[in-house]
């Protein structure tokens, strides 16, 4: 396994990769840390008799999701990857778009192990995670450094998969894109989060504003962030 490769060759939006590895149809999904919900409505209107469970952690989060129209299909609950309040073997497919590394470090480990209990054999979990690379990494790292915490996160996976936990069917890496209307934009997606309190005085937050303002064209800024992908499988064991 490898945390990041030099050359990554693929660019595409993110449903190209988990449409490309899974078959989500007539499946129960669960993904946790749905944030905003906007993959969610991806995943369960994207096809037929797809069941998901939606977790999230923050509660401003979860709260807005619970007032989302046109996902009957989906149940939205309030926890965490460490701690998931559903059966054992009950779940077809674990979806993580980014948000291992926001678990608590001495429970990543333990977030894996849940995620195991609660697939069933043969089960799949997509695990998506950013490289510590690329011009967006170069700006978020001035408010928000996460080398430590992506690092750990790689090492939790590794650590399933090297003891058996979970098997590693693929690991793949892409470009995805991203593109912000303006630094207001940015200001309210990235910078005012609810999930994560960031510290940032006026002279930091110029700097910011500087690093972001360089990327700008007539139309936005575009960004591409390399992400790394462990496609995990329960053993039969």
């Amino acid at each position: 396994m490898e945390i990041s490769q030099q050359q990554i060759t693929l660019n595409c939006p993110e449903p190209d990769v988990y449409n490309r590895l899974l078959t989500l149809d007539n499946k129960h999904i669960l993904e946790l840390g749905c944030g905003s919900a906007e993959i969610t409505r991806n995943i369960a209107c994207g096809g037929v008799g797809r069941r998901v469970t939606a977790f999230e952690v923050d509660a401003i989060a979860h709260d807005k999701n619970l007032r989302l129209i046109g996902l009957d299909n989906v149940t939205f609950g309030l926890a965490g990857a460490e701690d998931i309040p559903l059966a054992d073997a009950t779940v077809d497919v674990v979806f993580m778009f980014k948000s291992l590394h926001h678990v608590p470090l001495a429970q990543m480990d333990q977030a894996l192990a849940e995620i195991r209990r609660v697939l069933k054999t043969g089960g799949l979990a997509y695990i998506s995670e950013p490289v510590y690379a690329g011009a967006f990494n170069d700006i978020l790292r001035l408010f928000h450094d996460e080398q430590q915490v992506r690092q750990a996160a790689f090492n939790a996976v590794k650590k399933a998969v090297d003891n058996g936990v979970m098997l590693l069917i693929e690991e793949c890496f892409f470009n995805s894109p991203m593109v912000f209307a303006d630094f207001d934009d940015f200001e309210t997606r990235i910078l005012q989060v609810t999930h994560t309190q960031h510290t940032i005085n006026n002279e930091l937050y110029q700097r910011i504003k500087q690093s972001f303002e360089e990327h700008m064209g007539d139309d936005g800024a575009y960004f591409q962030m390399p992400i790394r992908v462990d496609l995990l499988q329960t053993p039969d064991y």
